[in-house]
């Protein structure tokens, strides 16, 4: 089911998505060669703490994993792509690291990822990251009432095109606000004109996630970190947003909507 939330729910949303941004931009400023993944899990749960939210990962033990979780940030490093374990590594100079994360403040939640490339960069490895964010801002530009679901996912899907990338279609956007994972799935690749109509008060969190060489994922025995099936490398981007009877509202971003 669909749970459309009033302007004071979505405000109340914007409130853990600022979090999760300043969140999400302490590590990146720390995420540098030579920094463990388990220093980078430990100072988000330091974060979480300090604010009084609560992690909507621990614990949390869905039918694709091999649950229950039990960190409070997934952790990708290259290859890797989604629900990536925290766990002994070293970041090493030119090391390609998604952050996903997902929280929950006064009952409501956010949830957001970003890929940063640590020390040098690859010219192949900003031109990957670059399309999750282009396809992202073109998901979030036809969010708007009236369209449908299927115009988000055909826009993220052109963009995938545009930069050469194959689409994995078995994970994706969804639904979100009082948890997690709410209706609807959105996939990130699709057709315009098609699925369900956009309404105000629908949130959504959108995804892009792409591989380098393909569109075939497989599990790490952790049973949980998924990795590109061919070892290319891989990115990530992901905001919340609302749907208001005009622009979109992005909820995972500094600037407060409530300011």
């Amino acid at each position: 089911m669909l749970e459309l939330k009033t302007p004071g729910e979505i405000a109340a949303m914007d409130v853990t998505g600022t979090f999760i941004a300043e969140l999400l931009d302490d590590l990146t400023g720390r995420a540098r060669p030579g920094v463990n993944l388990l220093d980078l899990e430990q100072r988000a749960r330091d974060m979480i703490e300090e604010r009084g939210a609560v992690s909507c990962y621990w614990d949390y033990a869905p039918s694709f994993g091999s649950g229950p979780f039990r960190n409070v940030i997934c952790l990708s490093v290259n290859d890797a792509v989604l629900h990536g374990l925290p766990h002994d590594y070293v970041l090493r100079d030119g090391d390609l690291l998604s952050m996903d994360i997902a929280v929950s403040i006064d009952g409501w939640v956010a949830d957001s990822a970003r890929s940063i490339i640590v020390g040098a960069e690859r010219p192949e490895d900003r031109h990957l990251v670059e399309a999750t964010e282009v396809a992202l801002a073109a998901g979030i530009a036809v969010a708007l009432p009236g369209n449908r679901l299927g115009d988000i996912s055909a826009a993220i899907g052109a963009v995938a095109a545009e930069y050469g990338y194959p689409v994995n279609t078995e994970f994706g956007g969804h639904g979100l606000g009082r948890t997690m994972h709410e209706d609807p799935h959105v996939a990130n690749a699709g057709r315009k004109g098609r699925g369900l109509v956009l309404r105000p008060g629908l949130t959504l969190a959108l995804e892009p996630w792409f591989a380098a060489g393909t569109d075939k994922i497989v599990y790490d025995p952790d049973g949980w970190t998924i990795r590109s099936a061919d070892g290319s490398r891989t990115a990530h981007s992901e905001h919340t947003i609302a749907i208001t009877e005009g622009e979109p509202l992005v909820l995972t971003k500094r600037e407060r909507v409530t300011e």
